[in-house]
């Protein structure tokens, strides 16, 4: 007999009870508090009936995530021609996201599942942080083109920085962001980013 043909097919209504039992656990309790003894209980199965179909937590986030059960808004930055008031708008919609337990849990889940190695990893890369990744890249390089970052900008490193920076805030309790950060991160970043002067008289070192 056929490898694949042994056993008996999997149940996609229990597939799919497990799957919504842990968005709700993680959108309650978030995804650090969530086991999986609780999403089977809740899903009313045995917790060997979720290890048959997912070998982690974050696997089954993943999966929830890749079956739209999960989601998180990831909003595209806008163009209105001035690449650093976009910047702005677009860190702003992310900060006050930030103050959401519900998409901080999503956020949270995802990058644990994103670091559980796999392919589900390259998955999530390819739906989401990847297609984000390169909207950023789009922003900052229209930003260099109309004179607002510096010619010479590392695309990659401020994209990089960036996306460093807002999922490390994903990580501490919701309550400690403010609306003043996403104001004091982009001012320091234009800091950065912006095109370099030379004070009068003096030339620049070699």
């Amino acid at each position: 007999m056929d490898a694949k043909q042994r056993g008996r097919p999997r149940n996609a209504q229990v597939d799919t009870a497990i799957l919504e039992a842990a968005r709700d656990l993680m959108t309650a309790e978030g995804y650090e508090r969530m086991t999986i003894e609780a999403i089977a209980a809740r899903a009313g199965v045995g917790k060997q009936t979720v290890y048959r179909r997912w070998p982690s937590k974050a696997a089954i986030v993943a999966e929830a995530v890749m079956a739209g059960h999960l989601g998180i808004r990831a909003e595209a930055p806008p163009q209105t021609g001035d690449a650093a008031a976009d910047l702005g708008s677009w860190l702003g919609q992310f900060f006050r996201q930030l103050g959401e337990p519900a998409e901080v849990a999503v956020i949270r889940g995802l990058a644990a599942a994103a670091t559980d190695g796999g392919t589900d990893a390259e998955k999530l890369y390819e739906r989401f942080t990847g297609p984000s990744r390169d909207q950023l890249l789009e922003l900052l390089r229209a930003g260099v083109d109309q004179g607002r970052f510096r010619a010479d900008l590392d695309l990659d490193a401020a994209a990089d920085a960036i996306s460093g920076t807002l999922l490390y805030r994903a990580m501490i309790p919701p309550s400690a962001v403010v609306d003043t950060e996403a104001t004091g991160f982009l001012d320091l970043l234009l800091l950065g980013m912006i095109p370099r002067t030379e004070p009068s008289g003096t030339s620049p070192e070699p």
